[in-house]
């Protein structure tokens, strides 16, 4: 044993992709069907570093590689959220200002419970808190603000493995809540009517009277007349078969405005009108919207989008959708035009795989910077809000943005989903095995039973309030609110565990990206108040 710990300590790379296999292999077992995922990395790197720290061996995964992981971790999370995130912003006004006012409710509680009950140094207190919330920064401001980096550094590595274990819990409480989620992307399906009516309206008007919004994907007017793509100024008349395209909540209004569903299938006759899914890998494409492609396409063959297929997530070609590179669209338009359209949209798997360089390698520099940017405190202080949060603030303006001139600024969602999947288990490697020399070393101080008990009241009180203030005030969806918890406590572990239990449901990434940044900048304020009083 002893050789081997030795072994480990001096080869840092070979002990980081050992962590990232053992911890993936025993994360995948399961138990009454949960499994911790990816989080198994980040406790299998507390066992073997501990252990090695109790022999005498210092077993790290270099601080460098894990920041690494942690920015491309970051900026996948944020360029995949950044399309929706924005839009949704107001939205999450509440939930974020009630994440701060718990902040301050377990730095109270911290504060009261440690100097009143338990007689603890308030430097201490302060290193439990950062560890309760599993937030590096706030170590680092907490050691800063007192002068006593060690003092604070042992309250941080004894609260640490509760901190993750809590909320892994939460996160598990909120995912059993999933199935009765009602903000659940709804099927995108096609149905073929046959038209009643006699007024000849134009689709216009009839898509102005539906209960959401829909495609018009094939006209045909007669038994045996032409099909073509319709236009919203084209007129519908009596016994025209009209095939829309739409979420299924949405397709009774359509019913109830044109008329009774037909057994003729418009899709079967593809002689002149053909459909196809075609993989977005033109660059030029990359960034517009579904609007400005299906303006190109009716211009040039008459043809339009009807879905856009984004990973798993099958949704409406909706105008305001904005296309990255590896998306694939499926096209309407006109048998003999198809093999053009092909070629103009480039349907090559490249695209589902390109990292794009340029966007990756700017936006992590941009990023690094402004995390490290001091921002002051009272008193002369100063601190930063990180590489992570800097990161992950540029990635979310770059995914909404898309292109700026020739340059794209999205990520295809594939390639997001391999660098921060790869970045994760990096730092997650890297964060276990620093935590497990420190906890080595600090389960030695007289004081860790009121470590521990401190560290279990400050993630408690952050778990309870998170999942009762977001699922009764604001009736958040159980999988939006395991992103949510992760986030707020800035802690990647959970939301692997959330994205393996979800297969990476969308909605998981935006609860993370939502409060990230401010959780982020709240605890180190918090830290740095507890600190100092």
């Amino acid at each position: 044993m002893s050789t081997a710990l030795s072994y480990l300590a001096e080869e840092p790379i070979l002990f980081t992709f050992l962590m990232v296999g053992v911890g993936m292999a025993l994360g995948a077992l399961k138990i009454k069907g949960v499994g911790f995922g990816a989080a198994m990395v980040l406790f299998t790197a507390i066992f073997v570093s501990a252990l090695g720290e109790s022999a005498g061996y210092e077993i790290r995964v270099p601080a460098e590689l894990g920041t690494f992981g942690l920015v491309l971790f970051a900026f996948s999370i944020g360029n995949n959220a950044g399309a929706n995130f924005f839009s949704g912003l107001k939205q999450g006004a509440g939930p974020i200002l009630m994440m701060v006012v718990l902040f301050v409710v377990s730095g109270g509680a911290a504060y009261l419970v440690g100097t009143q009950l338990l007689g603890m140094d308030t430097t201490v207190i302060a290193g439990t808190f950062a560890g309760a919330l599993t937030n590096t920064p706030t170590l680092a401001t907490v050691g800063e603000a007192s002068g006593d980096i060690g003092a604070a550094t042992v309250g941080y590595a004894v609260a640490y493995l509760f901190g993750v274990l809590g909320m892994l819990i939460a996160a598990q409480f909120a995912l059993r809540q999933a199935p009765n989620d009602t903000d659940a992307p709804e099927p995108v399906t096609h149905v073929t009517y046959r038209v009643e009516r006699t007024d000849t309206p134009t689709l216009r008007v009839i898509a102005s009277h539906l209960d959401g919004p829909v495609e018009f994907s094939r006209l045909r007017r007669g038994e045996e007349g032409p099909i073509w793509v319709p236009s919203l100024m084209d007129t519908i008349e009596k016994d025209d078969l009209l095939t829309v395209v739409g979420p299924v909540s949405h397709l009774p209004s359509v019913e109830r405005e044109v008329g009774h569903r037909s057994s003729h299938s418009l899709r079967a006759d593809r002689r002149l009108m053909d459909f196809r899914r075609i993989t977005i890998s033109n660059h030029k494409l990359a960034g517009m919207t579904v609007g400005q492609v299906d303006e190109e396409l009716e211009k040039r063959w008459n043809a339009r989008l009807s879905r856009v297929r984004r990973g798993d997530d099958d949704r409406l070609a909706s105008p305001n959708i904005m296309l990255e590179l590896g998306d694939r669209v499926r096209v309407v338009g006109p048998t003999l035009e198809m093999p053009k359209i092909s070629k103009w949209m480039g349907d090559s798997a490249k695209g589902l795989t390109e990292i794009n360089p340029i966007a990756l390698g700017l936006g992590l520099a941009l990023g690094i910077f402004i995390g490290e940017l001091p921002i002051p405190l009272p008193g002369g202080a100063d601190f930063s809000i990180g590489a992570a949060a800097g990161v992950l603030i540029i990635g979310l303006i770059m995914g909404r943005i898309g292109r700026i001139g020739p340059v794209i600024t999205a990520l295809p969602n594939t390639a997001n989903l391999v660098l921060g999947e790869l970045g994760l288990l990096v730092f997650l490697a890297q964060a276990g095995s620093n935590a497990g020399g420190q906890i080595s070393a600090a389960f030695t101080s007289g004081e860790w039973w009121k470590i521990l008990v401190l560290g279990f009241v400050i993630t408690s009180v952050m778990a309870v309030g998170l999942y009762w203030t977001m699922r009764k005030m604001f009736k958040m969806g159980g999988t939006k609110l395991s992103g949510l918890i992760a986030g707020a406590q800035t802690q990647p572990a959970i939301l692997a565990f959330a994205n393996g239990q979800t297969n990476s449901d969308p909605r998981v990434a935006m609860g993370y990206a939502l409060v990230y940044p401010v959780a982020m900048i709240g605890k180190i304020i918090a830290g740095y108040i507890l600190a100092t009083m």
